[in-house]
C-alpha cells in the first residue's frame, strides 16, 4: 500500500471531521450518523479509522477529566 496523496489525506480528514461533527450534534447517536460514517470509512484507511476513533474517545475522556477533576478510586485511597 502506498502512502495517501495530499488530496486523499484531505478527503479523509474532511470525512472524519464531518463524522465527528455529526456525533457532536446528535449527542453521540451513531445511528443518525451512519451515512456520514460510510463516507468516512470509504475515504480513510482502516488503520487511520481505528486511530481516529481511539483519539476521539481519548479527547472526550480528557475533556471530562478536566471538567470534573480526577477522583481516585476508593481502593487507591486506602493503600
Amino acid at each position: 500500500m502506498s502512502a495517501p496523496s495530499a488530496q486523499e489525506r484531505k478527503a479523509c480528514w474532511d470525512s472524519r471531521d464531518r463524522y465527528w461533527q455529526c456525533l457532536d450534534d446528535t449527542k453521540e447517536d451513531k445511528d443518525k450518523c451512519q451515512q456520514i460514517r460510510k463516507g468516512y470509512e470509504q475515504n480513510c484507511p482502516l488503520t487511520w479509522i481505528k486511530y481516529f476513533d481511539k483519539r476521539r474517545d481519548y479527547l472526550k475522556y480528557k475533556a471530562e477529566m478536566e471538567r470534573k477533576g480526577f477522583e481516585p478510586a476508593e481502593t487507591a485511597k486506602n493503600s
